[in-house]
């Protein structure tokens, strides 16, 4: 079944209002939704929590700018937007796919601890800042361009690939007129998880709490699962990514800060 709803004029309660009754999952809907949904919503123009909290394997379509904390508390519908998104998408979100054709403000994935999102082109500070996995719960982020300062800021579980397009160019002395792939701080206190990077960084980015690695079978067919769906999501070319080599991000330690206490 698909389903329109024009956003224009609309606040944000009342946006998600109509969402959630719809798919069957508002407090006061007389009845359950049976199958799957596919919703566009049109004329989105920065109204906040879409998404969030939904169940089921409904598809929710964007096109326009969603606002903060896009499929936060999601477990398992897909969202795509069709324009660039803001902060905090993914926000603990716990399955599901998120696919934006653009860029994406800061936070992106922040405690996420399942699902997927996929970033066409670049993120801002501190994407997968405290993501998480637990047993067969693995979340992925795939970001196409690059990322700000302390990307897996105090990570603890899941993966973070970033190909390097759309790289950032820098505007600050002595970078200027240079571009890069990642921001500074990477993985400061990361303590699970793994970050692949396209090309190499300098040592000097790192946190100290991480080491760079060499790739193993797993970690080959990890990326080209990973790769293969941000080619199809965005019509990218897959021999494209695979001119350069990938960097792994691994924490040397499962617990940075032991020492701090007293037990």
């Amino acid at each position: 079944m698909k389903l329109v709803i024009d956003a224009k004029d609309l606040q944000y309660r009342e946006l998600n209002t109509q969402i959630r009754k719809i798919l069957g999952q508002s407090h006061d809907s007389a009845e359950k939704v049976n199958g799957k949904i596919e919703l566009m919503l049109e004329n989105v123009l920065g109204q906040r929590y879409i998404g969030d909290g939904l169940k089921g394997d409904h598809i929710i379509n964007i096109k326009g700018v969603p606002g903060n904390d896009l499929a936060a508390f999601m477990d398992g519908p897909t969202i795509e937007v069709f324009e660039n998104g803001q902060d905090g998408t993914g926000n603990t979100m716990n399955a599901g796919k998120v696919i934006v054709h653009g860029d994406v403000g800061d936070i992106t994935g922040y405690s996420m601890r399942g699902g997927e999102i996929y970033i066409e082109k670049n993120v801002g500070f501190r994407c997968g800042i405290h993501m998480k996995s637990y047993q067969d719960k693995i979340p992925v982020i795939v970001i196409g361009g690059s990322t700000g300062n302390f990307p897996g800021e105090y990570m603890a579980g899941g993966i973070i690939i970033l190909l390097g397009f759309y790289r950032q160019k820098l505007d600050h002395f002595p970078y200027a007129g240079t571009d890069q792939t990642v921001g500074d701080c990477v993985g400061t206190g990361m303590h699970g998880g793994t970050i692949y990077i396209r090309g190499d960084i300098a040592d000097h980015k790192l946190g100290k709490e991480v080491k760079k690695v060499g790739l193993d079978n797993i970690d080959i067919d990890t990326l080209d699962k990973y790769i293969q769906n941000y080619c199809r999501y965005f019509s990218a070319d897959v021999n494209k990514i695979r001119t350069e080599d990938f960097i792994k991000l691994i924490p040397f330690s499962h617990r940075p800060y032991g020492r701090l206490y007293t037990y």
